[in-house]
């Protein structure tokens, strides 16, 4: 693998020519609370000035080692991540855990590997990543460029799972917390229960609108309830600056606005055509990736929500 790494990471510096890496965002790590720390994601879209570098990600140390939380959009990042560690610690890092199937959360995975540490995801989330993201992987280099996507590659989890677990091995509590198909296939929440911080993967954004792609909607919103169950404190999104777990009822209010306001337009008659002005919902244009996410959710439930009346609608014949 190490060869591999290496013949990649030259054939991109040729690609580059003679070009300087840009200045990636600040890396440096975020204290939450004891042992529990956040290198916080730029937001945005990806580009070559953020290095694709828009998502959280995280560390927790415990007595006998790391945790990290998500392995960021490139080889390099996931090289700054494990940089930021060693800044607060010399405990190994015992594991690096994916929250879900977004490029980037992922592909720092091989630096992790690279260094000797396994890397785990639901298999939902793996399988997701391997049917898709070698074409997010080509549009990130398109996007962020040859340079700061050099050595990054697709790769497969050491590790993968089905079910909620406790991480062993670090001499702390700390929960893999899993729903069922949420916000995505595979998509998890990581709790650190002396502090009551959630990293909370693709379940929570803040001040971003989130992407319902791969939702499902009913199952999303039974996750955000019994995510209210657990003894929180500090929730730190996928995207955006942590908050207090005012957080879950922000994202499940957008949730529920979208499906009243595309459920109405299907009442209503209205047609795709319509979506573009009839679709918006003011009361979160502030929002991170309004014009661009919300504009493909609003098409997304709009669709979701006719076939949901369509399937409603007595059949031609029935008595």
């Amino acid at each position: 693998m190490r060869r591999r790494r290496m013949l990649a990471l030259l054939g991109a510096a040729a690609a580059g020519g003679c070009a300087s890496p840009p200045s990636p965002p600040a890396s440096q790590p975020r204290t939450l609370a004891p042992g529990v720390y956040l290198l916080p994601g730029s937001g945005g879209t990806a580009d070559a000035h953020n290095l694709g570098r828009i998502a959280n990600a995280g560390f927790i140390v415990g007595e006998r080692g790391v945790l990290v939380v998500d392995t960021g959009t490139s080889f390099a990042h996931g090289r700054a991540i494990l940089a930021a560690v060693r800044s607060v610690t010399d405990k190994p890092v015992k594991l690096a855990l994916v929250t879900h199937a977004r490029p980037e959360f992922l592909f720092g995975g091989p630096a992790f590997q690279d260094a000797g540490i396994p890397v785990r995801m639901h298999d939902r989330a793996a399988q997701l990543m391997a049917a898709r993201c070698d074409g997010c992987l080509k549009q990130l280099r398109q996007t962020v460029g040859a340079v700061g996507m050099a050595g990054t590659a697709m790769y497969r989890p050491d590790q993968v799972f089905g079910a909620a677990h406790t991480v062993e091995g670090l001499g702390r509590a700390v929960r893999v917390l899993y729903f069922g198909h949420a916000s995505g296939p595979g998509d998890v929440a990581v709790l650190d229960e002396a502090s009551g911080t959630l990293f909370a993967g693709g379940l929570l954004d803040a001040a971003r609108v989130p992407d319902i792609q791969d939702g499902e909607l009913p199952a999303w919103h039974r996750a955000l309830a019994s995510l209210r169950g657990e003894r929180l404190t500090t929730i730190v999104p996928g995207h955006g600056a942590p908050g207090s777990p005012a957080l879950i009822d922000a994202v499940d209010a957008y949730l529920a606005a979208l499906e009243t306001r595309m459920r109405a337009l299907v009442e209503a008659g209205a047609s795709l055509i319509d979506l573009p002005a009839a679709g918006e919902l003011p009361a979160y244009a502030h929002w991170d990736q309004y014009e661009t996410i919300h504009r493909r959710n609003a098409s997304t439930a709009f669709l979701r929500a006719e076939r949901e009346w369509m399937f409603r609608q007595p059949r031609e014949g029935r008595p």
